[in-house]
């Protein structure tokens, strides 16, 4: 079965938020990816690693696992304009390539696809959509992870 956790977008100051998480909650971060750590194999357009690069010292990817199998995950989004609402998603990590089709097939049904699942340069298949109720969902099956290796 799937595992949920808890995406936060930030304007530019994930990594002094997730500093105050992690002071309250406690533990180490076991992901902090930087945008300036992006290969430039990623597949990326010119434009997408100029602005990739504009803020290359913020945050691309943190998590601190904060109790009982759920990770507190955040961004500095540089794609989005935030507004209460749009900044917090639900991440689904489903077990299997399966999972994540049918899971993301039947959520986003009536909603708007923001990115449909692929390979990321990350190593996982990931998409992302707001359902027909404007929440906003994260599908990440990696495949490092997963029982499905």
């Amino acid at each position: 079965m799937a595992k949920f956790h808890t995406y936060l977008n930030f304007k530019g100051n994930t990594e002094e938020a997730f500093n105050f998480y992690r002071s309250v909650f406690g533990g180490n971060f076991t992901s902090l990816m930087k945008f300036k750590e992006i290969p430039q194999s990623a597949g990326l357009s010119e434009e997408q690693n100029k602005k990739m690069m504009e803020h290359a010292d913020k945050i691309m990817h943190i998590c601190l696992p904060i109790g009982n199998g759920h990770d507190l995950m955040g961004t500095d989004s540089i794609r989005t304009e935030l507004t209460v609402g749009n900044n917090v998603h639900i991440s689904i990590a489903p077990d299997s390539r399966e999972e994540a089709d049918k899971l993301f097939k039947g959520l986003s049904e009536g909603g708007k696809i923001g990115m449909p699942l692929e390979d990321s340069f990350w190593g996982a298949y990931f998409g992302t959509f707001t359902d027909k109720f404007g929440i906003h969902w994260m599908v990440n099956f990696d495949k490092n992870v997963s029982s499905e290796k």
